[in-house]
């Protein structure tokens, strides 16, 4: 019998994750029923909404959730064949089984030269999370200008790129002068170090005197209270995270948003990705098209390692990551 290592949610996170918070449980793998397969894990990704997401649908002694590359290797399912690597909502685990449900194929048009990983980042949910959020909420317009927070991120560092192929100027922000360095690399108008400007309010002004026609916010707080008060008349925002509350133990009291919001006319959505379900093909071929094309870079972070999946997830919260957050087994 095949045994499966995972790491569990041991207690519920109170402020910022710690390593106490997770245990590392082992089980043993019934043998397969019809119409299942068994998974190897190969690649794990680790994001943001997992901070908030254990709190609403995860229970003390679940599985910590998450996306995987894994290899079928035993089928009793046709739809996947032994052999063949799918993308699956398994979590944090070595070995999985599977009824077929929340699994998807690796595109078959997958080129050999590309790393699988990037079906977890830039081909996967973070690049679909850029591509609709854009094209959707923002609805980019070429000559525009819109400015991306968290920009040195899986989902930030895409969307930076992707307005740029949309024509328009971008200005991004991050945590690290390394992180502001890789912005410019990627073709960012302007970049700044938030953590180091003497006023937000006029790195903002600076890099974009006329203000913003479209903000797609990763960061939330404080910060958004201020570029709010910078954006275009009917300028646009999408709200893709919220990195800066996701470990407070009290609500933030911030800035009220009603009369930019009113005397602008702006339109602020939240949103998320699976909204598009029904058009994920179209986005990811988009996003393989440009990776190909070599308009799109595609940088990850990688931790060697199952046994230090907790160590990366605090990371990624913490900002160590440049890009993708990738653990590889």
């Amino acid at each position: 019998m095949l045994r499966a290592k995972s790491w569990i949610l041991k207690k519920h996170f109170e402020g910022f994750p710690k390593r106490s918070d997770f245990q590392l449980k082992e089980v043993e793998l019934a043998t397969l029923k019809d119409g299942e397969v068994l998974l190897e894990t190969v690649l794990l990704s680790v994001d943001p909404y997992m901070r908030p997401y254990s709190k609403v649908i995860m229970k003390e002694g679940d599985t910590m959730i998450g996306y995987q590359v894994a290899k079928v290797l035993e089928s009793k399912n046709p739809t996947y064949p032994a052999g063949v690597f799918v993308i699956s909502a398994a979590g944090w685990t070595t070995h999985s089984i599977s009824t077929g449900k929340g699994l998807s194929l690796m595109l078959p048009s997958w080129p050999e030269k590309l790393s699988r990983s990037l079906a977890l980042g830039t081909i996967g949910m973070p690049g679909l999370t850029a591509y609709f959020g854009l094209s959707e909420i923002c609805r980019l317009k070429p000559g525009e200008t819109i400015l991306i927070n968290a920009a040195a991120g899986a989902v930030g560092s895409v969307a930076g790129q992707i307005a740029k192929i949309k024509g328009c100027k971008v200005v991004g922000c991050a945590g690290s002068d390394k992180k502001v360095a890789f912005l410019k690399e990627l073709g960012f108008d302007e970049a700044f170090n938030y953590k180091t400007v003497g006023s937000l309010e006029e790195a903002l002004k600076n890099a974009s005197p006329d203000g913003y026609d479209c903000y797609f916010d990763n960061v939330g707080g404080e910060f958004t209270s201020v570029v709010l008060e910078q954006m275009k008349k009917f300028g646009r925002i999408a709200v893709c995270g919220a990195i800066s509350l996701y470990n407070d133990t009290v609500p933030q009291k911030g800035s009220y948003v009603q009369w930019p919001m009113i005397a602008k006319e702006l339109c602020m959505e939240g949103f998320l990705v699976t909204r598009w379900d029904n058009r994920k093909e179209e986005g990811l071929k988009a996003l393989l098209e440009w990776v190909e094309q070599g308009k799109i870079k595609c940088p990850e972070h990688v931790t060697e390692g199952f046994e230090n999946m907790p160590a990366a997830f605090m990371g990624m919260l913490k900002g160590e990551n440049i890009g993708k957050a990738i653990v590889k087994v």
